[in-house]
């Protein structure tokens, strides 16, 4: 596997306090990183970094295309905290599904499948005309996790995937994921991590520094 993502020493602080430490990591095409750690400890943090949304204080993130050449940006979608979001925005459940292909180009038929297509995936047909104002918690992850994942993106990043669902969901999620997995490149923070951690082929805890574990049972028993 070739590598796609590489952090060298990055450091970040917010004022006079340090958030993460002195973090070089390489990520490769069709990783499967599963990512637990304290609250507070910095996982939204490198996360965001790793999408370039905060510049680090220090230290420099790169994307890697197959040949080794440096890329200005990856196909990246990308499931935030529910909690990032502004739940007032006068938006519908189509509609924030289809914002994850502004910028895509390809006829506006083809948009329309794709996107009735994923609000059938994420159990959101009788959902699909509201304002997200009117979703639950729950709810409105599905929409956001339908947003990040219509694009066909080669690299998912998911924070907290599976806040707020019901049980019945939370398994469904585990299947969508678990068929993404060959072919993808998947980042995934999660404090449940006992199916993540089974899927996944990497595994980090993140404490303002990183650790990685060479065992899925050792990283669930750090975990705990």
């Amino acid at each position: 596997m070739s590598k796609l993502i590489t952090l060298d020493h990055v450091g970040m602080r917010w004022d006079t306090r340090t958030v993460l430490t002195d973090i070089t990591l390489q990520i490769n095409r069709g990783d499967f990183v599963a990512i637990t750690g304290p609250n507070g400890g910095g996982k939204t943090t490198l996360l965001k970094i790793i999408l370039k949304l905060l510049r680090p204080t220090c230290g420099s993130v790169d994307y890697w295309d197959e040949q080794g050449g440096l890329l200005s940006r990856l196909s990246i979608g990308y499931l935030p905290q529910k909690n990032m979001i502004d739940s007032h925005f006068p938006i519908d459940v189509r509609q924030v599904i289809a914002s994850g292909l502004l910028g895509v180009k390809m006829d506006n038929e083809t948009k329309s499948e794709l996107v009735e297509a994923m609000i059938d995936q994420v159990g959101l047909r009788a959902h699909s005309g509201s304002p997200i104002g009117d979703l639950s918690g729950g709810q409105l992850q599905r929409a956001l996790l339908g947003r990040a994942l219509i694009s066909d993106p080669s690299v998912i990043v998911l924070d907290e995937p599976l806040s707020y669902l019901d049980k019945h969901f939370e398994h469904r999620i585990y299947d969508i994921i678990g068929e993404l997995a060959p072919g993808h490149t998947i980042i995934c923070v999660s404090h449940e991590v006992s199916a993540i951690a089974e899927m996944a082929n990497r595994h980090w805890i993140v404490d303002h520094t990183i650790h990685e574990c060479t065992a899925a049972h050792h990283f669930m028993r750090l975990s705990c």
